[in-house]
């Protein structure tokens, strides 16, 4: 994964992109399918929450080309991120086949959901090709999960196999690679392994099967310590001439088999099968079958190429084996790393003062809770010297206390004394509410220096949060990669922020802030180029209209003709064309629509109501407006819906409704923003200012 070239990020998102943006966070492209026709590898590509269909302009299968990384949230497994879909392929040993996604070498294909819902159908087809596929959910393919062939040598790790047709996983022809920490549940077949196939099957989960495990043929698998258990037919089960390996008097093998229900191992080949350190039930075994004594412990966690036993596929694992091979960062005395935990700020300072060589020039005054014994006294007084750590308003250090997310990133910022950092980059994480006010600008830095790292969404800071021990490595190895003392890691989880975001002069501390940047972050308004966005200014009409044809992309409701006072080359023509026929906006009795004439408050709300068709709410509501006698009779059942969708935003009074007043250009960003909220294609945003209905 070292890699010095610069990999670039895509955004796709099925619910608010399109294939004519740029791809990028604020523009994403609509379809993966685009995508992955315009991309030029190397590329990360995101995903966003949706479903990626034929009615969202998918054309299967996806072909992703080497190079390709697909990610979605690995956490999850995918939850919510499906990709699902079947299309007639040309496969090389196998024929037409009907496939969901083909990968090609160095592909990595993480944290999303694939289904195949046509008969015969598969999620992933792997020909000869060494991709990666990790922290993925394969369910109700209508064959296979995923089907391995020709020479190829996958990393199959901590998947989900539930409910496919046939099979969660198939390997044939000559292929080997890894699959390791999956999970298969409820198939007709757990793994099928057939022809030569010889890969490495270590610690997964093979549970409530037909059959856990079906080797044919002459394949060749090496199995350890798999739990397989609960299949209600049996565990293992080998036919044709397959000899899996199973240990031997040197290597304990570590099987368990538990709970199945006809055998846990049937050999019904003619060869006999050698079986060391597995745990089977006797009477269930069948077959030419020869047990032999193990010289080694009772069965563990395989594990595969890491200083650390707990590391193998965790996302972090290249920063925390850089830092260990350079004596910076350690594990515990059981071999493990504990990358989860979370670290105090004694433990943290121990690091820093070891991964930092930096002048002293802090004068440092004595904590009044680290004795000169303290374990970690030395450490914690040079990172505070070198201006990483400082003490309490009581003059305390607290060391035993956990270290916050945003604390760390602070602190590399202030030890460092690294400069600049615009705030408007902050837009980009759907969490910036949470990042305290003394923490934005570094914050900024941070994130314009590359030093973040999130797993598993890169828009998901988490800033209060408690660090994990993973988290520092990266923090710490993105820092020692700014200052040139290690070579830059290419990695999905580095935040990367995109280049031209627009910064505002006079928004700083103005009610309507959040909003506004919302809706710059996802490219629906824009500022002057005086670099101001002048919010407090009203809005014409056709500038109302305008933005409603970038926030809602009106689908047409009526047709309309044209007003005598918009010809077709004024620059809102399309706009209130658009938004007229969508039900936003309408015309005079005189035929004229009036573009320079500034939208009222109530204006903006009626026609978010009647674009949006909301389900009607009863005026009762509309009670605790103190000026709400002052609304027009056809008007009250409308604001009364605005305000039951929490749509409404009254400043500075929040219960004066103010109708008749001009509306201002960060009134109209606040109530469009709150009507992507109620249509849920935007998160909610924190403000005082923000109606609630009674009750509620």
């Amino acid at each position: 994964m070292v890699n010095s070239r610069n990999r670039a990020k895509v955004y796709v998102n099925p619910v608010t992109g399109s294939d004519r943006n740029n791809g990028s966070r604020l523009s994403p492209f609509k379809s993966l399918t685009h995508t992955l026709n315009t991309v030029r590898p190397p590329v990360i590509i995101h995903l966003a929450f949706g479903i990626y269909h034929a009615g969202n302009d998918e054309v299967f299968p996806l072909i992703v080309k080497s190079d390709v990384w697909v990610v979605g949230n690995e956490a999850t497994k995918g939850q919510n991120i499906v990709i699902e879909g079947s299309g007639e392929y040309q496969t090389k040993s196998f024929g037409l086949q009907n496939i969901t996604l083909v990968l090609a070498s160095d592909v990595q294909l993480m944290g999303v959901t694939i289904t195949n819902p046509i008969n015969k159908g598969t999620g992933v087809w792997i020909d000869s090709t060494s991709p990666t596929v990790a922290n993925n959910t394969f369910i109700k393919c209508r064959r296979e999960g995923i089907f391995i062939s020709g020479n190829a040598k996958p990393a199959i790790l901590d998947n989900i196999f539930v409910q496919n047709g046939s099979a969660g996983l198939v390997m044939a022809r000559n292929s080997k690679g890894e699959v390791m920490r999956n999970a298969m549940q409820k198939n007709p077949l757990g793994i099928a392994i057939s022809d030569f196939a010889a890969p490495l099957v270590a610690n997964n989960k093979i549970f409530s099967n037909r059959t856990g495990i079906a080797l044919s043929r002459e394949a060749r698998p090496v199995l350890r310590y798999n739990l397989i258990t609960d299949n209600s037919s049996g565990g293992l089960l080998l036919n044709g001439n397959s000899t899996p390996d199973l240990g031997s008097s040197q290597d304990s093998a570590g099987n368990i088999f538990r709970n199945n229900k006809e055998y846990d191992l049937q050999n019904a080949t003619s060869i006999k099968l050698v079986s060391a350190g597995n745990l089977l039930n006797p009477t269930l075994v069948k077959g030419l079958v020869e047990f032999v004594a193990n010289n080694t412990d009772s069965p563990t966690q395989l594990s595969i190429n890491n200083n650390f036993s707990d590391l193998n596929g965790h996302w972090a694992t290249h920063f925390i084996e850089a830092l260990y091979e350079k004596g910076l960062i350690g594990g515990f005395g059981d071999g493990t790393f504990a990358p989860e935990a979370p670290i105090t700020r004694a433990a943290y300072a121990a690091i820093i003062s070891k991964t930092f060589q930096l002048f002293l020039k802090n004068k440092v005054s004595k904590f009044t809770d680290i004795k000169s014994d303290f374990w970690a006294a030395s450490a914690i007084y040079r990172s505070a010297s070198m201006g990483f750590l400082g003490s309490f308003r009581d003059g305390s250090f607290r060391p035993g206390q956990n270290l916050t997310k945003i604390q760390a990133i602070v602190s590399i910022v202030n030890g460092l004394k690294l400069k600049g950092g615009n705030p408007n980059i902050l837009t980009m994480y759907r969490d910036r509410a949470q990042i305290p006010s003394y923490a934005t600008n570094a914050m900024a830095i941070a994130t314009q220096k590359l030093l973040v790292v999130n797993y598993p969404q890169t828009e998901q800071l988490e800033p209060l949060r408690d660090i994990n021990r993973a988290e520092v490595a990266a923090l710490l190895y993105q820092a020692l990669v700014l200052l040139g003392k290690q070579k830059a890691i290419d990695h999905p989880y580095i935040v990367k922020p995109d280049v031209d975001i627009p910064s505002f002069t006079d928004l700083k501390g103005h009610w309507a802030e959040p909003f506004i940047r919302s809706l710059v972050s996802l490219d629906l308004t824009s500022g002057y180029q005086d670099g101001t966005y002048q919010p407090d200014t009203p809005m014409t009409r056709a500038q109302y209209a305008a933005l409603i044809l970038k926030a809602f992309n009106p689908i047409p409701k009526r047709h309309l003709g044209d007003y005598f006072d918009i010809p077709a080359n004024f620059w809102a023509y399309k706009a209130i064309k658009a938004a007229a026929q969508g039900g936003f906006v309408g015309g005079f009795s005189d035929g004229t629509f009036r573009p320079q004439q500034n939208v009222q408050r109530l204006q903006v709300i009626v026609s978010l109501v009647n674009g949006l068709s909301l389900p009607t709410a009863h005026d009762d509501v509309l009670q605790n407006f103190t000026d709400a006698q002052t609304l027009p009779k056809y008007a009250r059942t409308a604001v009364a819906t605005a305000t039951q969708q929490r749509i409404v935003v009254n400043y500075p009074d929040p219960l004066k409704i103010e109708a008749k007043r001009e509306a201002t250009r960060a009134e109209v960003a606040a109530m469009v923003y709150q009507a992507l909220v109620a249509i849920k294609r935007s998160s909610p945003i924190n403000s005082p200012y923000i109606i609630f209905p009674t009750g509620n």
